[in-house]
This record gives structure tokens, sequence and C-alpha cells, in this order.
């Protein structure tokens, strides 16, 4: 896959191209086969029999059943849904009991941590976990922060912005043994790491299909067919009464697509990033003086394609507008906190100082980038480095 448009994106945590296998799949169900699959003609029962194939294809990978597949419209719905759902069940359950407990980290996603903040403001009661330097959140910790009413845990499989993956199968069976709902935000791991939501021992699981080469607007939550929930979009009877609104049927059609082709290609896909990213930061590491790597070491818990690194001496969002007007695409962390004056919160978790958050920046490669790119990027960045700091007189 090329980009073809000269730039060199290195922003693959951010979003991804589409598959062009994945949006020649998808054409006919805008036009020529557009019925709606609550329909009972045939038109209507053809689009109805797309979703079935999606469910099932994506009930593969999960190795779970199809029933326990729900079509969202993203990830930040499915990690809302599970985090109100569950949380409303359990207060619903007990109403005069205590408030419900619920147990997240400090360096989810916003779509997580926001929800929980919601949650309590509701009179919920939220746990957030901290992690280690290198972002790992600790088993040990989520059993120490556990309640007698605790009633969901919540832990990202793999950091957006420092590419840590966490130790989800072992917190998966510490929630098991105390009969604790477990949520996993595994956005970022679709495509790098196994999705298998039964040795990962989760109960639910949220996927974004633009994050491997699928379409934007579409996502999935997984759910186990025993965690009590209590549904967040009402007002028809889609997904078997689980999520009011018509499907997207040519977006969940390429997103079980795009899930199965980064499924197969996952060993070569990963290879194919960790050269690209090691690449990378052979030569900032020799070129630029005073440049930390953040998160877990390239040969640690850490996805294939990440590479965070802090810059003394200039100012991240410096850094990233001048590399765009020199054509290299990179970012300062999550792409849903663009415009926030804040530091990065999943770097100032990890201990890191306010000013050394804000010199920091985010390089994620894919499928579409070379080794080429790679090298040339590297030139681009060294010369805008050299020009900020020259210009703020800093000297290293």
């Amino acid at each position: 896959m090329s980009y073809g448009d000269g730039a060199i994106y290195l922003d693959h945590a951010a979003t991804t191209p589409v598959d062009p296998a994945v949006v020649e799949l998808m054409l006919p169900w805008f036009t020529r086969e557009f019925g709606n699959p609550s329909s009972i003609y045939q038109r209507g029962q053809a689009a109805h029999a797309a979703l079935d194939r999606a469910r099932k294809q994506i009930a593969g990978i999960l190795r779970c059943a199809p029933s326990e597949v729900i079509f969202t419209s993203g990830a930040t719905e499915s990690n809302g849904t599970a985090l109100k759902g569950v949380a409303w069940a359990a207060r619903l359950r007990y109403p005069d009991g205590p408030a419900p407990h619920i147990i997240t980290s400090a360096i989810e996603h916003h779509a997580v941590l926001h929800a929980a903040d919601s949650l309590e403001r509701q009179g919920f009661a939220v746990t957030r976990i901290g992690c280690d330097r290198d972002g790992v959140v600790s088993p040990q910790a989520v059993a120490d922060a556990i309640r007698p009413e605790t009633c969901l845990i919540s832990i990202m499989y793999a950091n957006n912005e420092i590419g840590t993956f966490q130790p989800i199968a072992e917190i998966g069976a510490l929630a098991r043994e105390h009969g604790i709902p477990f949520h996993t935000d595994a956005v970022q791991a679709a495509g790098v790491l196994s999705l298998d939501v039964q040795a990962l021992n989760v109960d639910m699981l949220s996927l974004s299909a633009h994050k491997f080469y699928g379409p934007k607007g579409v996502g999935v939550l997984y759910l186990r067919k025993q965690v009590p929930m209590e549904f967040q979009q009402v007002g028809g009877g889609q997904e078997s009464g689980r999520r009011g609104g018509t499907e997207n049927v040519p977006l969940i059609v390429g997103m079980a697509e795009a899930l199965v082709r980064a499924d197969t290609a996952r060993d070569q896909y990963n290879a194919w990033c960790r050269q690209l990213r090691d690449s990378l930061w052979t030569q900032i590491e020799e070129r630029i003086p005073a440049v930390t790597l953040n998160g877990p070491p390239l040969d640690g818990p850490r996805l294939p394609n990440n590479l965070n690194i802090t810059i003394d001496g200039v100012q991240g969002e410096t850094v990233l507008l001048s590399l765009d007007m020199g054509g290299v695409a990179a970012s300062a962390g999550s792409a849903c906190t663009t415009g926030n004056t804040e530091p990065s919160h999943v770097l100032l978790a990890c201990g890191l100082s306010e000013a050394a958050a804000r010199s920091s920046m985010r390089l994620t490669v894919g499928r579409g980038n070379s080794m080429d790119e790679i090298d040339e990027a590297v030139d681009i960045l060294v010369e805008t480095v050299e020009r900020v700091r020259m210009l703020a007189g800093v000297t290293v």
C-alpha cells in the first residue's frame, strides 16, 4: 500500500488509510446493495446476511460467539457503553446499596477516562491506578484496589501514546477470580496483538476499524453473554435490541474484511514495523543530542510500530508544525486531544515533568512506509530540531 501524496505519514496510531481491497468490497453496499437490514424483502435480507457474515468473521478472530459481537460507531461508543452500561446495571440491581465502584488506570484513552469522570459525577466511585515509568499497570495494584462493591475493571490492552501493552490475561484472571466484569480498550492492539478473548480473560473488548486499515465511524464491542448490561443507545431493535439505530452495512462489511486481513498479516506487519521503527530510533539517537525514549524499551512490552521521544530544548508542537511543513506527519500524542494545551496525561503518569512532556512527540509507522521514507524523515527532523533549538537559543 502506497499513500501516494508525497508526504511521509508517521501517525498510524491516530488513524490508518483504508486498505484498497476493503474499499472495493464496501462499494456495492453504498450503491447497488443499499437495503435496510431490518427490512423483510430480499434487498433488506441481503444486507442482513452481510451483517451476519461480518459478525461471524469478527467472532472468529475474537474466538467468541457471533451473538457476542455488537456493532457500534467506534471505540468511543464501545468504551462508553461498556463502562456506563455495566455501572448502571450494578446500580439498578442494588439501588439501596453502596455506590458501585469502577477501577481503571490513569493512562487510559480519554474515551474511558471521560466516561469514568461522567459516572463519578453521577455518584459512582472510581479508582484510577497509576503505572510505572514504562507505563505498565501492576496486576497487584488492581488487586489492592478491589472493594466489595467493585462492579467493573477497565484496563487498556495497549497504550496509544507510548505503545505499552499490559498483562491483560493476568488482570483478567484476577477479575474473574473476584467475579468482576473486565473490559479492555483494544483499539491499538488490533492487527498487532492477539485478540483471543478466551486467552485474554476479558468480558468486554472495544475495537475501532480505522486503526487497522478499515473505515472510520465503525467499531465493535465484544460483550460476554453473562455480563449484566444496561444498554445505552435505545430507540430500535437492532443488534438484538442492544444498540438501536440502522446498522451501517458498508462500513461493517469493510471493518470485518480489514480485521481479517490485518490479523492474517499480523506477523509480517509486526516484523516490518519493528524494522522501520528501530531504524528510526537508531538514527534519531545517533544524530540528535539529548533525546530520551519514553515508555518501555524497544524489545520490551511495546507495540512494534510505536516510538515516543522527548527532545530537550524544544516544544513538541513547534517541532510537529515544522515537520508538517517539511512533509512529515507526526503527533504529540492522542489525536483526540489535538488543541488541548495540557501536557500528555500518559507521560505525566509515567513520571515525566511537565516540561519533558511538552517536549515529546509520537512517531508511529505502518504498512505504507518505506525505509527510504524513514531516512528522509530523520533528515527533516534533525534539520528541524537544530533550527528550533537555534532560534530558542538552546544548546545541548
